[in-house]
């Protein structure tokens, strides 16, 4: 491989607790009722400090802060860790910065501080706005609480603002699940992920199964009645789950699935970060405990480290890219992976002879089959002979943050 400039970079910082760990959750969060606010800000930034030799001379693209649940902290933590954080890093002007919120976790001077600490876009994660869906979910808030922390947060400044929505619900009607979209609509959120409940490895709900789960046939109805809904109310799906206003896709989560690179700090955060003078491309994870974490101060917190080979390159970028509905430059695989398209020339045949994909010299975009049979498409792109990328393809990583 080989690498004519680093691609951009952004920042992932987890902050793991929450209040209620939800059944359907795979995420690193863990459940707390008081949260070491200090130690932990300096344990961030110590981590931070350990890996700032692998990205000299590199501006900061976009941040986005997710968890757990981030707005359990309060204003002036948030505002320690940006202190920090402008004085370790070059952040560019015009930088992204994502914060996730549920309902009911912060109210409008909550909100108020986070945006004046430089927060410029909110993610909040309703799920639902039905109150019976809600409980089935294990959410601790209600519908109105909803109602209200969108309301509080573009009364507090905020004006890009995502709403994250499941279907596919236990018991759940096409009609219920268009209502939720429509009620997101209504309220003129600049951007909504939708995404199907999947029951994940590890969860609680894998354990012990909701009753009523839908019929894959009614949650692709599902799906496809609230693309159309999206797409007439104004809102592009530029992502397998993500809509947006024009204009206000998320870039950090664009970066990822650009396969661009990514400091992650925090308990359990993951990152990819390319040596370009050195051809070489890494991904690094953190201690996943939170009390180990706190332990070390930050320091000496990496749990694993590996460095992609060929087969994982392929693979990871394939992985993301495919995601985006309108495709990518073919150029860019080479630009973020240091390897020629010859490479993948005879996989993107055969996707495209299977319908999978649309190929040209200049651009890959996955068809309509292609996005409806993701996983399948994907998967064309692994290496069978090794294990560890069948593994990390079944690793939910944090670009389903939103």
């Amino acid at each position: 491989m080989a690498f004519s400039s680093n691609p951009p970079l952004g920042l992932y910082i987890h902050l793991p607790w929450c209040e209620k760990k939800c059944p359907y959750c795979d995420f690193n969060s863990h459940e707390t009722k008081v949260i070491p606010e200090k130690a932990y800000i300096e344990a961030l930034l110590h981590d931070l400090e350990a890996d700032l030799p692998l990205i000299w001379g590199r501006s900061i693209e976009s941040i986005f802060i997710g968890g757990g649940t981030p707005s359990l902290f309060s204003g002036d933590a948030i505002d320690a860790l940006f202190s920090g954080l402008r004085a370790l890093l070059n952040l560019n002007p015009g930088i992204e910065i994502t914060m996730e919120s549920n309902p009911g976790s912060a109210d409008i001077e909550h909100f108020r501080a986070y945006r004046e600490t430089g927060v410029n876009r909110l993610s909040i994660g309703v799920q639902s706005f039905n109150d019976i869906f809600l409980k089935k979910l294990g959410r601790i808030h209600d519908s109105s609480l909803a109602l209200q922390a969108v309301d509080s947060a573009r009364q507090a400044g905020f004006d890009n603002i995502n709403l994250d929505l499941m279907y596919g619900l236990p018991g759940q009607s096409l009609e219920q699940a268009m209502a939720d979209v429509q009620q997101a609509v209504d309220l003129g959120v600049e951007h909504i992920s939708h995404y199907q409940l999947t029951i994940e490895p590890n969860t609680l709900f894998n354990h012990q199964p909701p009753a009523q789960m839908p019929e894959d046939e009614l949650s692709w109805d599902q799906q496809c009645a609230s693309q159309a809904l999206l797409s007439k109310a104004g809102y592009q799906q530029y992502e397998i789950s993500a809509y947006s206003r024009p204009g206000r896709n998320c870039q950090h989560n664009l970066n990822y699935w650009h396969f661009g690179d990514y400091l992650g700090i925090g308990a359990g955060a993951h990152g990819k970060i390319t040596l370009g003078g050195e051809n070489r491309v890494l991904r690094r994870v953190r201690q996943r405990q939170p009390q180990a974490y706190l332990s070390n101060k930050g320091f000496d917190c990496i749990s694993s480290e590996r460095e992609l080979d060929t087969a994982d390159l392929v693979f990871e970028f394939m992985l993301n890219s495919l995601r985006l509905s309108q495709g990518f430059e073919s150029s860019l695989f080479t630009e973020n992976t240091g390897l020629s398209l010859n490479e993948v020339l005879p996989t993107l045949q055969a996707a495209q002879d299977k319908g999978l994909i649309n190929f040209t010299p200049n651009k890959i975009c996955p068809s309509d089959r292609g996005l409806q049979y993701l996983n399948d498409l994907q998967a064309m792109f692994l290496d069978h002979k090794t294990s560890k990328n069948q593994a990390f393809f079944n690793t939910p990583i944090e670009i389903i943050h939103s």
